[in-house]
């Protein structure tokens, strides 16, 4: 997932399950409300690429299932965009799902849905994979 994606038009995609404890409006409300850096139109969040609704979808994933809060979660992402930004990072907008990423991968960990290990050796097989897929090509990993 670390691939860098080309820039593309935003993509509107569905709001994503409610949490089994909350109405359809109200988990998009909350989770508007803990995440007001959050790329939205007035149809809900846009994406520039499919790999960053992708990672939306599992953080929504996630938290349907009760793994943690929008508030936990806003805190996870406030701290990756914290560090990005003390290493450097310009805080224009664009690098917004990497740090999304950053955070879920860490969350992850931290959760125990995966470790270390696997993470990082799914990621390096990712990345060769990308590196020997022709543009416009699906990426398969072996």
């Amino acid at each position: 997932m670390s691939r860098p994606e080309r820039p593309g038009a935003p993509i509107a995609v569905a709001r994503g399950a409610a949490a089994p404890d909350a109405s359809p409006d109200a988990m998009p409300q909350a989770m508007r409300a803990a995440l007001p850096s959050l790329p939205c139109d007035d149809g809900g969040p846009v994406f520039r690429a499919p790999w960053e609704a992708q990672a939306f979808a599992m953080v929504v994933a996630l938290h349907a299932r009760g793994l943690f809060t929008w508030a936990q979660w806003a805190q996870a992402l406030s701290e990756a965009i914290a560090e990005a930004q003390s290493e450097g990072d310009p805080d224009t907008g664009e690098n917004y799902y990497r740090h999304w990423m950053r955070a879920l991968e860490r969350m992850a960990i931290a959760r125990g849905l995966v470790d270390p290990g696997t993470l990082a050796e799914r990621k390096a097989q990712w990345d060769r994979a990308a590196r020997a897929t022709p543009h416009g090509k699906p990426i398969e990993l072996r």
